[in-house]
């Protein structure tokens, strides 16, 4: 039986840590029967780690894949708490602490090939024996460290994409056009992104439906045993709309839609930033043109882009 009843960390009800905050909690500790010379310490931990096969050569007849791995530490320290006479007594015992998240950590992330992760952990040890532990997971969203090298991108951002259609079943042709104005392309972790599409259908079909969905593009940099540099991306969809239009043939619409980003997120950033992964965005418009196998696509690249006093979380 443990000498430590239980162990708890008590945390500040935020959903979600910004970088740069502090985080102020408690350790409490139920102890069962007197302790002497006990270690009670608590540790602030955040660190990506990916790693994703990759095969070798796809002409050959045998599989060979090499794995890619890679890992980074983006905050470690830790407190160690002064005990009278080294000595804990038979009770409840409060432990007060507080950390400071640096202001360059990336977001809290996850995907199949990586992860960045933010934990606070709590232990007791007597003697070098271990006797309780609790684990802790936060949410943490980055910060930009420079948001200023983002205003040359303010202006208004408008993209359009044409598609030629051939109706071979009828001896028909035309052609669909999508227009996509965004009022800004920077934007915060839970902003609501409001866009216009202007559709020109010259074909003799009804266009039903326009699927809007933003990706994240990931630039994954990882290493192989033999100490060579690779490199994989890899697309997420990150929140999605799917909007019925029902355009008449020959017609024209007008459309405007929203979006709600997901908080926590990771901003636009650099390898050189976030040393293991990089992130980018874009809003894509997606239909499929009726009695063809033909798909209309059009991509707008955005920004995510927060600081402290445009991220209210």
């Amino acid at each position: 039986m443990s000498a430590v009843r239980a162990i708890n960390l008590v945390l500040p009800e935020i959903e979600v840590h910004l970088a740069g905050s502090s985080i102020n909690g408690q350790l409490v500790l139920n102890v069962r029967s007197t302790l002497v010379d006990p270690v009670v310490k608590v540790e602030l931990v955040g660190r990506g780690f990916l790693k994703w096969l990759q095969e070798d050569n796809p002409d050959l007849e045998y599989e060979k894949a090499t794995a890619y791995t890679n890992q980074a530490v983006y905050v470690s320290t830790s407190k160690i708490f002064h005990v009278e006479d080294n000595c804990l007594n038979s009770g409840v015992h409060t432990f007060d602490f507080q950390f400071s998240l640096p202001p360059s950590v990336p977001s809290t992330f996850t995907s199949k090939v990586g992860c960045i992760s933010y934990f606070v952990k709590g232990t007791c040890w007597s003697r070098r024996i271990p006797l309780a532990r609790e684990e802790r997971c936060l949410l943490v969203q980055g910060t930009s460290s420079d948001s200023k090298r983002h205003l040359k991108d303010k202006a208004p951002l408008v993209l359009e994409a044409k598609k030629d259609v051939d109706y071979f079943c009828c001896f028909s042709h035309g052609s669909v056009m999508l227009r996509i104005s965004l009022e800004k392309n920077i934007y915060c972790p839970g902003e609501t992104i409001v866009f216009t599409t202007d559709i020109a259908n010259r074909t003799h079909r009804r266009i039903r439906k326009i699927v809007y969905a933003v990706h994240c593009i990931i630039l994954y940099c990882g290493f192989s045993s033999r100490g060579e540099q690779c490199y994989l991306e890899d697309r997420s969809e990150v929140t999605r709309l799917e909007s019925q239009t029902n355009t008449d043939p020959l017609e024209d619409m007008k459309l405007t839609s929203s979006l709600i980003l997901p908080k926590p997120m990771p901003i636009t950033s650099t390898l050189k930033e976030n040393k293991i992964m990089a992130f980018r965005y874009e809003l894509v418009g997606t239909s499929d043109l009726p009695c063809t196998t033909s798909t209309i696509m059009g991509r707008v690249p955005i920004i995510i882009a927060a600081t402290k006093d445009q991220s209210s979380v």
